[in-house]
């Protein structure tokens, strides 16, 4: 009976080390297979691909990865003016958030920020406006082999505009246009920067053409109103008020019952009025004296 037990611990014994020398398989399934994609240990293999899987990256708001992805675009090519433009669009998104913080650690640690302090700060070129500039660069480049690609002319076009450079913007997209009218994205970008121009009446009449070519274009409705009540305010302004009648119509001073004089014509001079005299001041009548002089 012992030799039955000894021999059944035995077994179970060997059974247990087994158990425990397999490897418990890992369950991967949440694992994604693009988990470096975007990270500098990456290796594309043509800016093409860096800047689509860019384009994926900031898509799903992995604006950093998708930074990452096209510098390496902006790498392999650095005429590549899609990837400095959307390169400047990722880093703007960037700044805006950290101006944000920024301000709202102001706000909580020093409530009454005093001008001096704002002064000191340093002020540099942002990345934005260093992509952007350089955006700028390669469209042109790009413009310099073929003057009529539309798209380089509108590309361009917004990259002025996000460097507030207007009347250069205002021209590049005018140049678009003019070489495919038929695009509701091209009129609908013109109208824009005539709107932050102030030219409202050519953008009115531009955003009307952007809606004609597509009535569900809701951006160009927008910006229609926009230029559409920004030329009613000029318009307002600039009419002249109409002046009372009592600017426009003179009475006689000396009776106001008189004659109305009409406007534009200049009142009769009235007849003068002799001056009375001031009547001589009487002479003392000399007092008579006695004989003997005395009064």
């Amino acid at each position: 009976m012992n030799k039955i037990v000894i021999v059944f611990c035995l077994a179970l014994a060997a059974a247990v080390v087994a158990g425990c020398g397999k490897s418990t398989p890992t369950d991967n399934s949440n694992t994604s297979v693009n988990a470096n994609v975007g990270s500098p240990e990456v290796n594309y293999s043509d800016a093409a691909s860096a800047l689509t899987d860019g384009n994926r990256l900031f898509d799903i708001n992995k604006t950093e990865e998708a930074i990452t992805a096209y510098k390496k675009a902006v790498e392999l090519d650095p005429d590549l003016g899609e990837a400095w433009f959307k390169l400047g669009i990722a880093y703007a998104l960037i700044e805006r958030e950290e101006k944000l913080r920024a301000q709202n650690e102001e706000t909580e640690y020093s409530p009454t920020p005093t001008p001096e302090k704002q002064e000191k700060q340093p002020t540099r070129t942002k990345d934005s406006e260093k992509a952007f500039e350089k955006a700028v660069k390669a469209y042109k480049k790009q413009l310099d082999a073929n003057s009529k690609d539309d798209v380089a002319y509108y590309n361009l076009g917004r990259a002025y505009d996000k460097l507030d450079e207007d009347e250069d913007a205002l021209k590049a997209l005018r140049e678009a246009v003019k070489l495919k009218p038929d695009s509701t994205e091209y009129q609908t970008a013109l109208g824009a920067i005539l709107n932050k121009l102030a030219k409202y009446d050519e953008a009115v009449r531009v955003l009307k053409k952007a809606l004609e070519l597509d009535p569900e274009n809701a951006k160009a409705e927008e910006l229609l109103d926009q230029a559409d009540a920004g030329r009613k305010r000029i318009n307002f302004s600039q009419t002249p008020k109409p002046q009372s009648s009592q600017s426009n119509t003179k009475v006689n001073s000396d009776d106001a019952g008189g004659d109305v004089i009409p406007p534009g014509e200049s009142p009769k001079p009235s007849p003068a009025k002799p001056i009375p005299s001031k009547p001589a001041p009487a002479k003392p009548t000399p007092a008579k004296m006695d004989k003997k002089g005395n009064p």
